[in-house]
């Protein structure tokens, strides 16, 4: 009967680290994404991440902008990005099924940028 516990707990315990590694450290997806990063920042009580957004170009049906949010885990990305606020990005992410909170809040971790340039938005307005 021990030897039954025994091989039940072992097959258990296997099955939890198998569900663990699957759920927070497989890499469900991987791809670019490109938009005007529009916020950035460090946040958390207990650990200290970073979070940022980004618009992409487009719209939805209802007119409402197409976000995408991720965390970054890597201090060089995230001081490049830190000092980028407001300009077009192009980024390479890692998607996850779950988040950690050592990691982040979002599943999207970006692990670097390929590239930065300013957003070359011009608005005039003609007196009438």
């Amino acid at each position: 009967m021990k030897k039954i516990l025994w091989i039940f707990s072992i097959i258990i315990l296997v099955a939890f680290v198998v569900f663990f590694y699957w759920r927070f450290y497989f890499v469900y997806a991987e791809g670019t994404k490109a938009g005007q990063l529009n916020t950035f920042q460090q946040k958390g009580i207990l650990f200290k991440t970073y979070e940022g957004k980004i618009i992409q170009s487009g719209f939805k049906v209802n007119v409402e902008s197409n976000y995408f949010e991720f965390s970054v885990t890597n201090e060089s990305v995230a001081k490049k990005l830190l000092e980028n606020a407001g300009k077009e990005v192009e980024l390479h992410y890692k998607r996850y099924f779950g988040s950690l909170p050592w990691r982040g809040t979002e599943s999207y971790i970006v692990d670097s940028i390929y590239n930065v340039q300013s957003a070359n938005i011009q608005m005039e307005i003609k007196p009438k």
